[in-house]
């Protein structure tokens, strides 16, 4: 039976579709050419998976500090592991190795997620670190510099958002500042 209490606040999760449409935007800002091409992040599958890997970490933190929003976070990461999951098998990664990749990849995101949230709270200089390790190979920390900047902006635009415009979907990610002359 349904309670109509229920119905006078607003859901817990967001409906797949919404979901879909928010991992669909995080998807989309962390493939922004920028971060190719002015920023120093390969250009390569472990590239663009550890961008995702922050933008969807960055929209996770905010959803953290929603209340009752956990079972929100959690559609939110399946269906970044479901994509994934798809993904490894369109390259053509055996039905036998998926599982393997699977755990490496929620490894690797616990993993960067808990640096970021660590760096964070020891300050910029630890962030850029972080980013630098892991974005970017540990090679330029002239760039993790500026990617942590560009995290900083994100932060402040996403917990600007309240909570139930960013249950529907509005993530006003920040365009990434490049250097004169980059695209």
């Amino acid at each position: 039976m349904i309670w109509p209490f229920n119905l006078l606040r607003p859901p817990r999760t967001p409906s797949h579709g919404t979901i879909e449409a928010i991992y669909g935007t995080i998807v989309a800002q962390s493939r922004l050419p920028a971060f190719y091409q002015g920023f120093g992040v390969a250009d390569t599958v472990n590239g663009r998976f550890e961008m995702l890997v922050v933008h969807l970490w960055l929209v996770l933190r905010r959803i953290r500090t929603i209340q009752d929003a956990s079972p929100f976070a959690q559609a939110l990461f399946d269906y970044f592991c479901s994509d994934l999951d798809a993904n490894l098998r369109e390259l053509g990664v055996g039905d036998l190795s998926v599982p393997k990749r699977m755990q490496a990849f929620g490894e690797a995101f616990y993993g960067r997620s808990a640096a970021y949230d660590l760096a964070l709270t020891e300050g910029r200089e630890d962030l850029e670190l972080a980013l630098n390790r892991n974005v970017l190979d540990g090679a330029d920390i002239e760039n993790a510099r500026r990617l942590a900047v560009y995290v900083g902006q994100v932060i402040a635009a996403l917990d600007s958002v309240p909570p139930a415009k960013l249950r529907s979907g509005e993530l006003p990610f920040p365009q990434p500042a490049v250097r004169d002359g980059e695209v």
